[in-house]
């Protein structure tokens, strides 16, 4: 059995204390008993985290660091709050079927067996303060507390009212109602865990909450199906929208502030076979708009595109499906671009970031402004620079395209899947090709790409699968590869925030000359390719040689052949 290193000599390696200080520490509990680190705390000697970080250096486990964690609901709720209080842990998150469980004292005999056998889950052991756990499990365990509370108290009302339909039709707008505090608590836990969307879904039985985290899904609620439409009418309401109407799908918006964040939610409604499907789309006011430089673009890349974003007019198009940042890139451009001699209009649906030196349109479908009325409206208004939210339709593309040809520098969103395709979606919408080569400077194709968790990176063998991609798509020479293992920082995933990937298709007058003679998507990459430009797929790839991200990620997020 492997002998664990003494925990004062940790202490001192550390430069917490010196070897004076550890004598007479030891002195004290060899006279009075206690434990070694309480004793050094009482004597102000070291802090709770620095326990904390020794700690889990003896026993050779992860440091939780809980101030920025987020929680699962479905996680947490597997350990009663009482017995979390009496064991001092707290479960986090889930990595397949082990569960990460954060401790304070991991020198309890067998506590990872008493663990495991409470949850009925094995479980990987993290170290935090106990002062920091403790208000972790106070979070923690308020939020699950509060749906489960709503819940009983919906279904027992729901049972109450059920022989008088409609005399609960009041319990939808009460502040103290319970669907309001699940939908309040399910705003909440979507700012906590940095968000993007929310998807509620009804599933037969049950209805699935789940967030948009980095790009990808995770459930952190199940609700009894008896709450579905309840769900939808509240946040119906909350959006000025009709909750008469449940067949046809509908958009609203709500403004509200969770957490001391201000926030703009666009809803959205659709009919499903089990009922109306809801999501939720989480725009935060307060988030720092990005800089060019700092959207996670190559050198070479940024270097290109700050050299296109200098000209007076022409048109700039941000390609890729939605997710992908393509309206962030736009923003940072703008914010490069505008300056008091210029004017800059834009017109959004909706409008996600205000700025104050800039004239935003928002797309009122109702009224009649669509982006090719709102298009034309602005090019009365004299302007210098025009963002146009998304190309949808032939006659907006048109539009902005005359405007390109007329001395106004277009920025604008398509969807595609890279940036040679993009072309040609111009080009199938019924743009004339020689009107689309002679506008065009650029199209920028991007994705976005989970970052490893720089808190629990580690080394790791890829799949065969994995590497063989690695190799066959050209990756740099590389033996060591590294992801993250998933840690309370990362809720288990392995990765925290994530990064632009982009390849910018300049158009040369040879690549011109290609779009008016309608050359396929494979001629159009070739020459961009040879004019300089850097494909997705080996941007990414730099990122993996980097230790950014995993193969796996890559092929998740752009696995273009």
């Amino acid at each position: 059995m492997r002998v664990r290193p003494k925990l004062g000599k940790i202490i001192v390696d550390a430069g917490m204390i010196d070897e004076e200080a550890l004598e007479t520490a030891l002195a004290k509990q060899a006279a009075d008993g206690g434990r070694l680190g309480q004793i050094l705390i009482e004597s102000e000697l070291i802090t709770e985290e620095d326990l904390a970080d020794a700690l889990a250096r003896q026993f050779e486990l992860d440091r939780a660091s809980l101030e920025r964690a987020s929680f699962d609901p479905t996680t947490v709720s597997l350990l009663p709050r009482g017995v979390a209080e009496a064991l001092g842990a707290l479960p986090m998150s889930r990595t397949g079927d082990v569960i990460m469980v954060v401790v304070a004292d991991p020198s309890q005999d067998d506590l990872d067996l008493l663990i495991a056998e409470a949850i009925h889950h094995p479980v990987r052991l993290a170290v935090a303060s106990p002062t920091a756990l403790m208000a972790a499990i106070e979070r923690a365990y308020a939020a699950t507390e509060t749906v489960s509370d709503a819940v009983r108290v919906f279904e027992a009302r729901a049972s109450e009212r059920a022989p008088a339909p409609g005399t609960g039709q009041t319990a939808e707008v009460d502040a103290s109602a319970p669907v309001v505090q699940v939908v309040g608590t399910i705003l909440t836990q979507a700012v906590r865990d940095r968000a993007s969307d929310v998807h509620i879904e009804p599933m037969g039985e049950r209805v699935r909450v789940r967030n948009r985290v980095d790009g990808a899904l995770h459930e952190v609620l199940s609700l009894p199906q008896s709450m579905a439409q309840a769900l939808v009418s509240r946040i119906k309401i909350m959006a000025d929208m009709n909750i008469v109407e449940r067949r046809r799908p509908q958009d609203g918006q709500i403004q509200t502030v969770v957490d001391g964040t201000s926030l703009d939610i666009r809803v959205s409604t659709t009919a499903t076979q089990h009922g109306e499907k809801t999501v939720l789309r989480i725009l935060d006011k307060s988030r720092a708009l990005y800089d060019v430089s700092t959207l996670g673009m190559a050198e070479d890349t940024a270097a290109i595109y700050q050299d296109i974003i200098k000209s007076p007019y022409g048109m700039v198009v941000c390609a890729g499906p939605t997710g992908s940042g393509k309206t962030t890139t736009l923003y940072a451009t703008l914010m490069a671009i505008n300056s008091d001699e210029i004017n800059v209009m834009t017109v959004e649906d909706p409008v996600e970031y205000t700025f104050p030196t800039i004239n935003q349109i928002g797309i009122q479908e109702q009224g009649g402004v669509t982006f090719a009325a709102g298009l034309r409206s602005i090019l009365r208004q004299d302007p210098d620079a025009i963002l146009v939210g998304e190309i949808r339709d032939v006659e907006t593309a048109r539009i902005a395209i005359q405007a390109a040809l007329t001395g106004h520098f277009v920025l604008s969103t398509i969807h595609a899947t890279d940036a040679t395709s993009a072309l040609h979606r111009f080009l199938d919408m019924g743009i004339e090709s020689f009107l689309l080569a002679s506008s065009m400077l650029a199209v920028v194709g991007q994705r976005l790409i989970r970052r490893n968790c720089t808190e629990c990176l580690e080394e790791y063998d890829p799949s065969l699968e994995d590497l063989a991609f690695y190799e066959r798509a050209g990756g740099p020479s590389k033996s060591i590869f590294f992801r993250g293992r998933g840690c309370a920082v990362c809720s288990g995933t392995g990765y925290s925030g994530r990064i632009g990937v982009y390849e910018i298709l300049r158009l040369t007058s040879e690549m011109r000359e290609l779009v008016v003679r309608n050359a396929s998507v494979e001629d159009i990459r070739r020459m961009a390719v040879e004019d300089g430009m850097v494909p997705m797929r080996d941007q990414a790839l730099r990122l993996v040689a980097d230790d950014v991200t995993t193969i796996a990620e890559v092929m998740r997020t752009i696995y273009i052949l």
